[in-house]
């Protein structure tokens, strides 16, 4: 990694050494497995592909001014994902499985983690899977959970400046008292359109109103919205 322009790195993929995997079959969980495979098998009628029974997390790893190497709130993430997986009907892992699985990636993919001072980090993406073969709507009695991880830069492709950001008054990206508060793939994929219209018309992001009265501020489209308020930081707290 010694030829590697930290410093210019977006936020893409790109593949390191190692991955690893629970699968839950027969109603339990197995052991953690490590590979190196970047790809899964799966049934052409999994459950996840129809039904879009699927979830997801997002963290990072540093390297912190002395060298040593930090995850950021990895038990608050694995928290997230519980409820992500509770609210699919998906079944749960646990926290400590969760936390193993990311402290395994970042230390065998330990020489992805980007220098201190480059403004880059090593990301996670757990990914969680319902991988039973049907046809019907139900839940799935399997699963497949793998962490894996990419170095990446920041997230908008200007780095950490400010960015324009469009209100959209056409689309809603969650229904009330839907999937909106919890991580799972469907989310993104009702917000890709409002999203691609905002990108023409030069704008980084979308602003959503909430999707009940359309007149108060519930999100951005690739994060959450924080304002300030009497000398506080505030953000809006909604089911959607």
């Amino acid at each position: 990694m010694e030829n590697m322009d930290w410093g210019a790195l977006g936020f893409d993929y790109r593949k390191t050494d190692a991955n690893v995997r629970y699968y839950y079959t027969d109603g339990k969980w197995s052991e953690m497995e490590i590979t190196g495979d970047e790809y899964i098998k799966i049934h052409m009628s999994a459950s996840c592909l129809h039904y879009g029974i699927e979830l997801f997390e997002g963290l990072k790893a540093f390297r912190g001014v002395d060298g040593k190497v930090r995850l950021f709130r990895v038990e608050e993430n694995a928290k997230r994902l519980q409820s992500s997986a509770e609210r699919l009907c998906l079944p749960v892992p646990t926290i400590e499985m969760i936390v193993k699985a990311c402290v395994e990636v970042v230390k065998r993919n330990e020489k992805y983690i980007p220098p201190y001072g480059t403004g880059a980090s090593l990301y996670l993406r757990p990914v969680m899977f319902g991988t039973t073969a049907g046809l019907g709507v139900k839940p799935a009695k399997d699963a497949l959970l793998i962490v894996y991880c990419s170095p990446v830069g920041a997230y908008f492709k200007d780095g950490i400046k400010p960015i324009s950001v469009a209100i959209d008054r056409e689309q809603d990206r969650a229904a009330p008292r839907g999937t909106g508060d919890v991580k799972v793939g469907g989310n993104y994929a009702s917000s890709l359109l409002s999203g691609e219209n905002g990108h023409k018309l030069g704008y980084s992001n979308i602003m959503y109103l909430d999707a009940a009265e359309h007149k108060y501020i519930e999100e951005c489209g690739a994060c959450n919205f924080f304002g300030i308020k009497e000398g506080k930081y505030i953000t809006p707290k909604s089911s959607s």
